[in-house]
């Protein structure tokens, strides 16, 4: 699959809603699948990047995007179902769904984490997964088939020291896929996990702000995963965790 060469308008007529779509990997998604026919919701909280995004596409000959600011730290369930009515009413269907958008919170010892450190982590990387999953299921149900993918991490696979709440809100969201993987099987919606992998993004400088860049993947470089499972002709998987980036 890391070999994978999509046909070149394989996501015609199918509408991909991307979170944190207005830089880093997400932007790099959303470009990619427009450049293959899609017509992709940006969801992000800063308008002037989706906007830039949007340019980018346009400028590309994609299809026309829809811009959805929102910030999730702030979302409450009627926000989802709302965005859920509304992307049913404008294109009946929700063919695929990118959960990228993350934060990284304190990295520091458990002792020391605080409650609101916590709480804003967990409320943008599981809670706003959560209810906004459950909001577009019926969308995602209506499509022939749809593929939702969830962004995991190295850390969220094996607990690593002071990276308290951000590992701990990566297992918690392997835990949300595998649950709706094993709920849909064999059904028309398929659930999975990517680890992205060492990518050099604004959280990754963050995370490592010693670290030489340079030797880093870029976005763009990580993307054949990101088209394959979005790909119903060949992808089958369903509860999987993929790496982006060949160990």
């Amino acid at each position: 699959m890391h070999n994978y060469t999509p046909q070149k308008l394989y996501l015609d007529k199918k509408t991909i809603l991307v979170t944190g779509a207005g830089d880093g990997i997400g932007k790099q998604a959303a470009l990619h699948y427009a450049s293959h026919g899609a017509t992709v919701i940006l969801l992000g909280k800063t308008v002037i990047k989706l906007e830039s995004v949007y340019d980018e596409i346009i400028d590309n000959g994609g299809n026309e995007p829809a811009i959805v600011p929102l910030d999730l730290k702030g979302a409450t369930a009627k926000h989802y179902q709302g965005m859920a009515s509304t992307i049913s009413d404008q294109f009946g269907c929700l063919d695929g769904l990118l959960h990228n958008a993350s934060v990284l919170g304190h990295l520091g010892p458990f002792s020391q984490i605080s409650e609101q450190d916590w709480q804003n982590v967990f409320q943008v990387n599981v809670t706003s997964q959560f209810l906004m999953t459950q909001a577009l299921l019926p969308a995602l149900k209506k499509a022939a088939d749809s593929s939702v993918i969830f962004t995991t991490s190295s850390v969220g696979l094996k607990g690593r020291a002071y990276w308290g709440p951000y590992s701990i809100s990566k297992f918690a969201t392997q835990g949300m896929m595998q649950i709706l993987a094993d709920e849909y099987d064999n059904s028309s919606i398929r659930f999975n996990c990517i680890n992205p992998g060492a990518t050099k993004t604004a959280m990754r400088a963050k995370a490592f702000p010693a670290e030489n860049a340079d030797h880093l993947k870029m976005p763009e470089e990580i993307m054949s995963l990101y088209l394959y499972l979005m790909d119903n002709e060949k992808s089958t998987e369903n509860g999987q965790t993929l790496d982006a980036q060949p160990k």
